[in-house]
This record gives C-alpha cells, sequence and structure tokens, in this order.
C-alpha cells in the first residue's frame, strides 16, 4: 500500500510540474491551445480585424469579438504573396493578422520575460509558419516566444497621395502599424499567458529587422518594448529621395513612396483608391511583379531617415543587439564573373571620390574576383555599414550599451556565411537538417543562450559563455560566432569605413 501510495504521490507531482496554461482570455474572447511537452502553444490568435473592403491599406482595426472559446491550434493563412516567398508555403490571405504564442508558463502569473518575433521575407513574403521559426527552443530556455504577422508587399507598403490625404498623416507603412498593433497585443494581453509585459524584447531578421529598427526609430511603441535583437537588417543610410535610386533596404521618402503607389494603381487598371479596394486580394498580387515595396518614412510612424533620429535623440533607447553574416549576399545569386574593368566602372560611377579607397581593398584583377569582389560590396553596402553604423549610434546617443556580433560559421568549402543561415541556429532548429554536426547544436546551444539572457536582462552574458563586451566607439568589439567563438575588434571595420564618407556626402 505505501509503495502504491508513494507511485501515486510521485506521479500526482509530475503531473502539476507538468501542468501548463491551456486557455487565455484575450481580447476579443477566450482561447485554447495545445501542450507541446512542457511548453503550452497558442497559434492563430487574431490581433486585429482582418483588413479586407474599405479596411485595405488602413490602420489595423480593432479585433472582432467572439463567442465561446476560439481553438488556437492552427496556424492561420499566412498575409498575400506569390507562391512560395521567402520559404513560404502556407496558404495565403489578406486575413492575415494573427499571432502564436509558445509559453513554458505554469500559470498567468509567471511574469516571463517575452520575446516578439518578426520574421523576414524582404516585405513581400514570409510567414510566422515556417519550420525555422518553430518557437518551443526559445520558450525552453525560459521566455515566452511571441510571432507576428504583417501585411506584406502592396497590401502592407503601397503608398498614394489619396490615401496620405485619407489618414492625415501620410501612407506607406501599414505592416508597420500592423506590429504595433501587435505590440499593444502582447501590452494588453501576454500576462494571461504567464507572460510579462514590462519585459518585451522585439527581435527580427531581414525585412523583420528593417521593421525592429522602424519600430525602434518610432514615437508610436513608446514603452511598448524594453529590448531589440535585429539580425541582417535596418537601415541607416540617407532617405531614398528620387525613383531611381534606392533599393535593398533603403527608406523611400513619402514623395517617392506615392510616386511608385500611382504607378501601381494605373498598372491596376484603375483611377482610386475606392476602385482598388473593390479587386480581389489575387488581382492586385498578380500585378505586383516587378514592384518594389518596402515601408515608407510617412511622417507618422516614422519621421525621418534612422541616421537623422537618432543623432536628434528621437529614438526608443534599450538595450540593443544587433549584427550579421559574414557573406550575407551569398545566397542571392548573381553573376559568376565579372569584367575588372565593368567593376572598376560601377564603382567609379557611384562612389567618385570614395572609388580608389574601395577598389584598392577589393581585389579584382579576374573575371571571378571581380564578380566576388561586386557582391562584397554589396554585403558591405546594404548589411555591414548599416550595422556598424547602428552600434555606432546607439553607443553614442543612447543611455543603454548595445552588442554586436558578426556570424562566420560555415562549411570548409563555403566562402562564408549567407543571409539567414544563423537563423535556425539562434531558433535551434537544427535538428533533423543535412550536414548539421555537434559543433553546429553547440554554437546553437550558445547562440540562443546569448540571445535569452539578453532578453532576460538587456546583457547576453552568463555563467559558462564567452565575455561579450558591449561595443563601444572607443572598443569596437563584436562576438565572432565561428569554431572559437569569441569577442574581438570588427572583423570588416577596414572596409565598413570607407562608405562613411560616400553616405555623409549623400545625406546632405
Amino acid at each position: 500500500m505505501r509503495v502504491l501510495l508513494s507511485a501515486f504521490v510521485i506521479m500526482f507531482a509530475s503531473q502539476l510540474a507538468q501542468a501548463q496554461i491551456s486557455t487565455a482570455k484575450v481580447t476579443g474572447g477566450e482561447v485554447s491551445g495545445s501542450i507541446d511537452g512542457t511548453i503550452a502553444v497558442f497559434k492563430g490568435i487574431p490581433f486585429a480585424a482582418p483588413p479586407v473592403g474599405n479596411l485595405r491599406w488602413q490602420a489595423p482595426a480593432p479585433v472582432a469579438p467572439w463567442s465561446g472559446v476560439k481553438p488556437a491550434t492552427d496556424f492561420a493563412k499566412a498575409c498575400m504573396q506569390a507562391p512560395n516567398t521567402q520559404g513560404n508555403t502556407a496558404p495565403v490571405s489578406e486575413d492575415c493578422l494573427y499571432l502564436n504564442v509558445w509559453t513554458p508558463a505554469k500559470s498567468a502569473a509567471a511574469k516571463i520575460p517575452v520575446i516578439v518575433w518578426i520574421h523576414g521575407g524582404g516585405y513581400v513574403g514570409g510567414s510566422t509558419s515556417i519550420s525555422m521559426y518553430e518557437g518551443k527552443g526559445f520558450a525552453g530556455k525560459g521566455v515566452v516566444l511571441v510571432s507576428l504577422a504583417y501585411r506584406l508587399g502592396p497590401y502592407g507598403f503601397m503608398a498614394h497621395p489619396e490615401l496620405s490625404r485619407e489618414s492625415g498623416h501620410g501612407s506607406g507603412a501599414y505592416g508597420i502599424l500592423d506590429l504595433v498593433k501587435g505590440l499593444e497585443w502582447v501590452r494588453d494581453n501576454i500576462a494571461a499567458f504567464g507572460g510579462d509585459p514590462g519585459n518585451v524584447t522585439i527581435y527580427g531578421h531581414s525585412a523583420g529587422a528593417g521593421a525592429v529598427a522602424f519600430l525602434a526609430a518610432s514615437q508610436l511603441t513608446k514603452g511598448l518594448f524594453h529590448r531589440v535583437i535585429a539580425m541582417s537588417g535596418g537601415t541607416f543610410t540617407p532617405l531614398q529621395t528620387t525613383e531611381q535610386g534606392g533599393g535593398g533596404m533603403t527608406i523611400p521618402a513619402l514623395k517617392v513612396a506615392e510616386a511608385s503607389g500611382t504607378a501601381f494603381l494605373t498598372k491596376l487598371g484603375v483611377t482610386s483608391i475606392a476602385d482598388a479596394r473593390k479587386l480581389g486580394a489575387d488581382q492586385v498580387q498578380a500585378a505586383t511583379d516587378g514592384t518594389s515595396f518596402r515601408p515608407a518614412a510617412d511622417g507618422y510612424v516614422l519621421s525621418n531617415d534612422l541616421y537623422t533620429l537618432y543623432q536628434q535623440g528621437k529614438f526608443n533607447d534599450t538595450p540593443v543587439l544587433v549584427g550579421h553574416t559574414s557573406d550575407e549576399t551569398l545566397v542571392f545569386g548573381g553573376a559568376k564573373s565579372l569584367k575588372p574593368a565593368d567593376f572598376e566602372q560601377q564603382i567609379n560611377s557611384q562612389y567618385g571620390a570614395q572609388a580608389k579607397a574601395i577598389l584598392d581593398v577589393h581585389p579584382h584583377a579576374n573575371e571571378a574576383d571581380a564578380a566576388r569582389a561586386a557582391r562584397h560590396v554589396r554585403n558591405e553596402t546594404t548589411f555591414f555599414w548599416n550595422a556598424w553604423t547602428w552600434e555606432r549610434q546607439q553607443s553614442a546617443h543612447g543611455k543603454n550599451k548595445v552588442y554586436g556580433y558578426y556570424y562566420n560559421n560555415h562549411a570548409p568549402e563555403a566562402e562564408g556565411s549567407g543571409h539567414g543561415s544563423d537563423v535556425p541556429f539562434a531558433f535551434q532548429t537544427l535538428a533533423g537538417r543535412k550536414g548539421v554536426s555537434e559543433a553546429d547544436l553547440k554554437l546553437s546551444d550558445l547562440i540562443s543562450s546569448y540571445y535569452v539572457n539578453f532578453a532576460i536582462t538587456g546583457d547576453p552574458n552568463g555563467k559558462g559563455l564567452p565575455q561579450w563586451p558591449a561595443f563601444t566607439t572607443a572598443n569596437q568589439s563584436v562576438m565572432v560566432f565561428d569554431a572559437a567563438p569569441g569577442a574581438r575588434t570588427y572583423p570588416m571595420l577596414d572596409k565598413v569605413k570607407l562608405f562613411d564618407a560616400y553616405f555623409d556626402g549623400n545625406r546632405k
């Protein structure tokens, strides 16, 4: 009898220890999730009304209430995009403003730090349901992971003079407004999942990191988050002020974005926003081929370029963790050969007085080297300089620390680490992937531990981890993630410095 009683006590204690939050009351009603081991998972929770019909190209509206308990066990459809864009294979819909929650909390009173994930995809693709973004790894290390969807392409980032007049404060940043609405939902509801609304980290990759940079510099988000993690994204270059300029993650000025939107309506075959709102989502999507959509400096979400805003002290001063991979554009394709003379012509044409210095540090004696040099310049201008400048601006103008990283973990035969190669390491979603080694799994554990520590305290350092010093203007050290992780002087410093004068000249 005593043995049976002991077994029962052990079993009951085990069940109690595994107890999770299975239902939660949120804005709109009650939701029920599922249990995955020690983690409670809620998928497809609405945080705004479907942005369809007359709500297309408007700020997200309040979520419509529901009765009963809404099942939250399946991902919602991804936001409208072309098929198989940026890794998304999920069905798509304009009705896409939903979020997901992974929580290790045993009760709503847990007050666990929160990470809010914003996926990448060039502002035109991606989704929260991509398997690489599974939140169980982060939740298993003691944080609540929330992933937010946001409108993409023309639905999220089309500006137009008529839309600007309608809103009274510009247009072209609806996808960012979706993220603001999502952060407000986190503030108001995350405590029901055991999360701490007073300790929220916004975290994004690529375009998601660009969106994080917007949020970090927007006055609309004051108090909605307390830390920032940005992987391979964010731009501190001058605003794009002509239709010919820009590209990459450059922020277009409102007039440029409005001109692009006007041309897009012509492409749609309509002359007014009212008529464009009557078109089916598939019609709008079919016309997007060849058209670029990025969030604009609309004067409301964002009033200027990030460099200027940081110089003016107009940003949300929080701890920041930012970095990039060693060869970002390696995975974007491009020419394998380029005539050295053509490379020189490109650099001379674009960089003027800085061209000779840039050419001197980029060997280009043959066609293969010239193609490689052109790719490296794209790396430096699109990713490296922006991360380095964000680090400098936060260090110089903020009271909170900034931590930089440089990811250079790759196969011996590869030239470097491409864009996005570090994301599954952070999410600990490497298991089952081809070619994953024990060293990779150890590095994944290291990187994810740093990120979780940062989310909890604002400092990535912790017991058993190599020391990661804060980046300062005087000590420009970053954490290098390679076969022997450790802090070193920023490896690309000699090259990224060359672009300062060029961007400064464009800003005047």
